[in-house]
Order: C-alpha cells, then structure tokens, then sequence
C-alpha cells in the first residue's frame, strides 16, 4: 500500500500537516501580515541569524520531515539516565513516535495518559509507543510514576532531535526562566518542539503524521488508533 507524498513546505500560519495512507491534507488559515511599523535594525538583525540557522521564530514556520521520508539516526537518554538507540529500537518494532513539550504543559500531560489508555490496543496491533520531550531524565521519572505511564520516555533536553526532525523553534519570551530548568540546564537556546505525531514502519520511514502549531489541539486517541490499525501491514512488513 502507497501513501502519497507531498512536496515539503515552509509551514507559514497555522496549519496542520496530516497525512494517513492515500491521502495528505494540508490546511492553512489566512496569511497574517507582517506588520509594516519600523524596527529596530538590530532586532531584524537577529531574526535573520535565527532563521538562517535553521531555528524558526513561530511554530507555524517549521519545516518538518514528511510521509516517505526516514528519521534522523539518534540516540537520547532514558528517564534512568541510560542512552537509548532509538533507531535500533524502531527497526525492532513499528513505532508511534510522539513529540511534546514537557511535563509542565497541561496538553501535554493529556495527551501522554491518553496514549497510555490505548498503549494495550496499540500494542496489539504491534505498536510501540515512544514520547520524547525537553524535560530532563529526572523529570522524565517523575511524569512516569504521576502519569503512571509504562511506554518509553526520552529526554530531548537539548532539542538535538527536534531539530532533525525539522519541528524546533524559539519560545516566547515568558518560557526564558523554566525551559532551562526543567531540561536540566541544556536547553540553553530555549527552544520548544511543535507537539507531533510521526507512525513509523520498521525502516524508519514516516508513514503517517499530525504536527499542529496549535498547542491545544492533539490528535485524539481514537483517531490514533484508527491511523495505526490500518497502516499495521505497511508498518509492519519492510
């Protein structure tokens, strides 16, 4: 079975980039306009450097990995500190690979209890499940044991994944004092991840995705489940 795949783009506005099988859908809302007040050069100065160096200012701005494309080779720490090979870990087992920002944001925490109640199903159909936020590997432990989650967590603490994932972009200014802390002091550039959803077959290659600049809106459990279940032989066989 083919899921088609279309050309990457620069995410500009909100949109959602979501694809399942054989069809992609790509939304946007209507441009914003740039406002044409005056700033300051060096302002505009530092706006370039940021995006030349590939770490976008809004999250409607990223440029994400697609459908038909493999994942970047990484390894990232546990909650118990151990390095953990995350390519070798997908060529094991198809994979839902979920993106969030940390355990301090409420739609986070909702989304990861609500994959804990269909890890089971997800599993049944062969599934593993993978979450990778900013929080350190402390933190990680204690999302686990209050979330009483059993799937994998992975500490992205310096965002070096989300940025191979083409997801990264820089905070809001009022995210300056905490992302630093909750990482464990790496994430020194205060970046965040766009919450993402990648389905993976055994070669790493994204057959499915949901990424919303939108940090409220998740992808619901039932609509998960439904993607896996009928890409479970696509996932499967390599």
């Amino acid at each position: 079975m083919q899921t088609n795949h279309v050309t990457k783009v620069s995410l500009k506005n909100p949109m959602i980039v979501f694809s399942l099988i054989s069809f992609s859908i790509l939304t946007s809302n209507v441009a914003t306009g740039i406002s044409a007040t005056a700033a300051q050069p060096s302002a505009i100065q530092a706006d370039t450097i940021k995006i030349t160096a590939g770490v976008p200012l809004k999250p409607e701005d990223i440029s994400p990995l697609l459908t038909g494309e493999r994942i970047p080779v990484l390894s990232l720490p546990r909650s118990s500190g151990e390095v953990f090979d995350l390519n070798k870990s997908v060529a094991e087992t198809p994979t839902i690979l979920v993106f969030y920002r940390g355990s301090w944001c409420p739609y986070c925490t909702l989304q990861l209890s609500g994959l804990q109640e269909i890890e089971n199903d997800l599993k049944d159909l062969g599934y593993q499940i993978i979450a990778i936020s900013t929080d350190s590997p402390g933190n990680l432990s204690k999302t686990m044991s209050k979330e009483k989650l059993s799937y994998t967590l992975l500490s992205d603490a310096d965002l070096k994944a989300a940025k191979r994932f083409g997801i990264a972009y820089k905070s809001p200014g009022n995210y300056d004092r905490f992302l630093p802390e909750t990482s464990g002091g790496k994430n020194l550039e205060k970046l965040l991840p766009v919450p993402s959803v990648f389905i993976l077959n055994k070669k790493g290659t994204i057959l499915f995705e949901y990424i919303n600049p939108d940090i409220t809106q998740r992808l619901s459990a039932p609509l998960l489940k439904a993607a896996a279940a009928a890409l479970r032989d696509d996932a499967s066989n390599i």
